[in-house]
């Protein structure tokens, strides 16, 4: 049932899908940025609540580049929720699973997309015209994969992205700290790498491994 996506062969395909797009990118990176805020907040860490960010306004979230990339690439950020870990009693468990926070909230938005899909098709789908029909499906399609999209790339240990962040969980806090004060320059390697397509295979990959679970699980 879950395809890959065509990138379109004309301009007015591709024109499509981004407009399809639009809504999805606004509700994965908002609810990515919410996810951490709320559960730094239940983990103690008050900051993102007193600042207005537990809120799924895209104003309080959205990244101008980051909302483009996620929008042209299947990939971005949005601005990040600041957490104080001094507020956690487990620092570097706390911290972890508030990073975590994000990438599973865009799967299990993912989860819920593809929920949505085997209703529309169950029940909706034949009452249509083929072409809504296909309106439908795409925009429903396009909210599986940007979320776990959004997820995966999120997952990838190297700042400033959510992997980063877990990452301290398995190493000792001094390799962790020391690895850090070249976040700087990883980060920009990993601008170059998304710019050059390095990661653009691995991405893709690991995120057919989580279309294809849910499309067995669901479907």
């Amino acid at each position: 049932m879950l395809m890959n996506l065509l990138g379109g062969g004309d301009i007015r395909g591709w024109l499509m899908q981004i407009l399809l797009s639009l809504p999805i990118v606004l509700i994965a990176l908002c609810v990515h940025e919410t996810a951490h805020g709320f559960i730094a907040y239940k983990l103690g860490d008050p900051t993102a609540r007193n600042l207005g960010r537990l809120t799924l306004n895209p104003a309080k979230h959205l990244d101008p580049i980051g909302f483009i990339c996620m929008l042209l690439f299947g990939f971005g950020w949005a601005k990040p929720v600041p957490i104080n870990t001094r507020y956690f009693k487990n620092p570097k468990r706390d911290m972890a699973i508030s990073a975590l926070a994000g990438p599973v909230s865009n799967l299990l938005l993912a989860v819920v997309f593809a929920l949505l899909m085997k209703l529309y098709f169950s029940f909706f789908a034949l009452q249509i015209s083929t072409e809504i029909q296909y309106f439908v499906y795409l925009f429903l399609l396009l909210g599986i994969r940007l979320n776990i999209t959004l997820a995966v790339f999120n997952l990838i240990p190297i700042p400033p992205l959510d992997g980063s962040r877990i990452l301290l969980l398995f190493l000792p806090t001094e390799t962790y700290f020391k690895l850090m004060r070249y976040e700087r320059y990883l980060s920009i390697g990993l601008m170059i790498a998304l710019a050059l397509g390095l990661l653009d295979y691995p991405i893709q990959f690991v995120s057919n491994l989580f279309m294809q679970l849910i499309n067995n699980l669901i479907f």
